[in-house]
């Protein structure tokens, strides 16, 4: 059997999982490639801290030129993350005609049209299924298993720590502060998690399955991108209340006008799975003209089902070593010089229904005063709740609108706002039925 010698260029918690799954099922896995898959030479910052993988028979090094320089190396795993030198090293691989496997999501979103242009020259792939969604094979399944389907939308709960967080709020009625310290102590969320709450993580996951859905090269700086850093536990319950609740979801759709592309706390119907998604796992829904809707879950992240998403891609590698890269499935799905520019729409100019929270002063006339404005701006009520006050002289006033364009909306609140009765900006969160 034919031996393809891999070279890892980090090895910490997704490398160390991907070793110990290499050697665990390293029958199954040749069975599958028709190779065996060894991993020869591993770059790490320290090679002598303790590995949560058995690391014999493996050259390790402080130097990722030395894996990248390796003649015999046939299959780069770039697991360090980052943008430089990851970038560059991926680059120097695949000059060099080494295949790659990466999981880096920033990079891919934002280097990737350079990236797999790369690849394409040299005549080699780079693989990045581990990219989206941790063990999740969202890559493959929309690449090659929706391929007959004009996707016509995809929405995700992509980030496992945003997810957690509010899950926990919904759970506990504690405050985001709270639980966001309560991540951090799980190790689920990091000591900066500035990617993770404001969405910037996620973001960097939807353009990549934008792209992936729609044919078009990648656009990172065009994602909308909101944080749940402002999403109290009194929404929370008021959404529940009304039969919704509350995700950080990304989401991407087609129209005739564009694509949008956004990342934003968003109230679902709670009978839709995917409002059903808790804690730390990820799902991703995807809507085909043929197939109707799909719902894709699993871990999106972690030591081995990130590990499982590597090696995918090595298998898919070590299957067509002698293929020409040309004859082999896209990178993106779509043949290359098929990829079409396609019109990304600000958000200004999307069209979602929306959760309105208002602190009124509770009196008489004040819900005529808003209702006015609304009607004025072509926006209907779908669902009302009000909360008398407790102490004070303030009332809350939930909405859930129709379905109206965002600068519509906006246009709205800032005349609700200029009135007297109301003492404190509005509360929005957007509603997507996902139907």
């Amino acid at each position: 059997m034919k031996v393809v010698k891999v070279g890892l260029l980090g090895l910490g918690t997704v490398g160390g999982g991907t070793v110990n799954v290499l050697k665990r099922n390293s029958i199954e896995i040749s069975r599958r490639s028709g190779c065996e898959v060894v991993v020869t030479k591993a770059c790490a910052r320290n090679i002598t801290r303790e590995r949560i993988c058995d690391t014999d028979g493996i050259q390790l090094t402080t130097n990722p030129n030395d894996v990248i320089n390796d003649p015999d190396i046939q299959i780069v795993l770039e697991l360090m993350g980052g943008d430089e030198p990851a970038k560059s090293l991926i680059l120097s691989a695949l000059s060099q005609g080494k295949h790659v496997v990466t999981a880096n999501k920033a990079l891919i979103a934002s280097h990737g049209n350079e990236l797999f242009a790369a690849a394409a020259d040299n005549n080699v792939t780079l693989a990045y299924e581990a990219a989206i969604a941790g063990g999740i094979p969202i890559v493959k399944a929309m690449r090659e298993g929706l391929s007959a389907n004009k996707i016509e939308w995809l929405a995700g709960i992509i980030n496992g720590t945003g997810n957690f967080i509010l899950t926990e709020m919904r759970d506990k009625g504690s405050a985001f502060a709270d639980v966001l310290k309560e991540a951090q102590e799980l190790g689920y969320a990091e000591a900066d998690p500035e990617y993770d709450v404001e969405g910037i993580d996620a973001a960097h996951k939807l353009c990549i399955l934008a792209s992936l859905a729609f044919g078009m090269p990648l656009n990172f700086e065009k994602v909308y991108t909101e944080g749940i850093s402002t999403i109290t536990p009194l929404d929370v319950t008021y959404a529940e209340e009304l039969g919704y609740r509350i995700k950080h979801l990304g989401v991407a759709r087609k129209s005739d006008a564009g694509v949008e592309m956004r990342v934003h706390p968003t109230l679902i119907p709670e009978k839709r799975l995917i409002a059903n998604v808790d804690g730390v796992m990820n799902a991703v829904v995807v809507k085909g003209d043929a197939v109707g809707s799909t719902l894709y879950y699993g871990p999106g992240a972690g030591a081995e089902a990130t590990a499982s998403s590597v090696i995918a891609d090595i298998v898919d590698i070590c299957r067509q070593l002698d293929v020409p890269s040309d004859k082999t499935v896209p990178s993106l799905g779509f043949i290359s010089d098929q990829l079409q520019e396609i019109a990304l729409l600000p958000i200004e100019d999307v069209t979602t229904a929306f959760y309105l929270r208002l602190s009124v002063e509770d009196k008489p006339g004040v819900m005529a005063g808003i209702t006015t404005i609304l009607a004025e701006n072509g926006i209907s009520i779908e669902a009302m709740l009000q909360k008398e006050p407790k102490h004070g002289t303030t009332a809350q006033v939930i909405l859930l609108t129709n379905s109206v364009v965002e600068k519509g909306l906006i246009a709205a609140l800032k005349g609700i706002e200029s009135l007297d009765s109301i003492k404190e900006p509005a509360i929005r969160i957007r509603v997507e039925s996902l139907q």
